[in-house]
């Protein structure tokens, strides 16, 4: 008899997280008891109202908080009870971050944000600059490697932070509202480059409260009052190619 292949763990293994904080006296329940598996490769939507725990749920996964109560574990490393040096480490080997706002260094080259988490994680500096350039290649911004923000569109700001989230080779996406500062036309560019991420195998989670945004992908969770409250699979959406010759935003 052929033996059985083991599947391999989930990239994500959240177990009864709880997160509570303490304001004016009362205690907020940000998470009441939330437990989830993202797979590797996967793409998956986070959506919900203000104060439904979506945010929450996405500063655990990516260690920038850690639950009250519950486990974690990332890749298989038990995230909840690490200290702050070794979240930091986490971070930096397994995650990339997309933010609404971009969070660009604003008197710095696209090329210098770029190799900004590499810093941080030691690498020498012939080397930061030949990764930094194949990110910026990656999401085609070769060629604007020496401009500031302020020389660029939003849509290839939000470039250029897709390109320093991927700069250290994470396998794992986490993106809030990526697409919250842009109009329509360049969400869709943002999105289209997300999703072809994604189908290089890289895991990619958002928050967003845009269903246009949430349909790109394969999975959909909808937070109510710090719980999951529906886990859909869908199709995912795939417009057409751009016609030849348009320009990315």
């Amino acid at each position: 008899m052929p033996t059985a292949t083991v599947p391999p763990p989930p990239l994500v293994e959240a177990r009864e997280l709880v997160k509570t904080y303490g304001r004016g006296g009362h205690t907020v329940h940000a998470l009441r008891g939330v437990s989830l598996d993202i797979g590797e490769g996967e793409f998956v939507s986070i959506m919900g109202a203000s104060g439904s725990g979506k945010s929450t749920l996405m500063n655990i996964l990516g260690c920038l908080d850690q639950p009250t109560s519950g486990s974690y574990r990332l890749a298989g490393e038990p995230v909840e009870a690490m200290d702050r040096d070794a979240l930091a480490s986490i971070r930096n080997r397994r995650i990339g971050f997309v933010f609404q706002q971009f969070n660009l260094l604003p008197r710095t080259s696209a090329l210098e944000n770029v190799e900004l988490p590499m810093v941080y994680a030691g690498v020498k500096p012939a080397e930061r600059r030949e990764r930094a350039l194949e990110s910026l290649r990656r999401v085609g911004l070769a060629e604007r490697a020496g401009h500031t923000p302020a020389e660029l569109s939003g849509g290839q700001q939000q470039r250029v932070a897709i390109a320093r989230a991927l700069v250290n080779r994470p396998r794992l996406i986490l993106a809030d509202e990526p697409t919250g500062a842009l109009d329509s036309r360049t969400s869709d560019e943002i999105m289209r480059l997300l999703a072809g991420l994604n189908a290089q195998g890289i895991t990619v989670v958002l928050v967003t409260h845009e269903g246009d945004v949430a349909a790109w992908a394969g999975r959909r969770l909808t937070f109510r009052d710090g719980r999951i409250v529906e886990d859909l699979r869908q199709a995912p959406h795939r417009p057409p190619p751009l016609p030849a010759g348009e320009e990315a935003a």
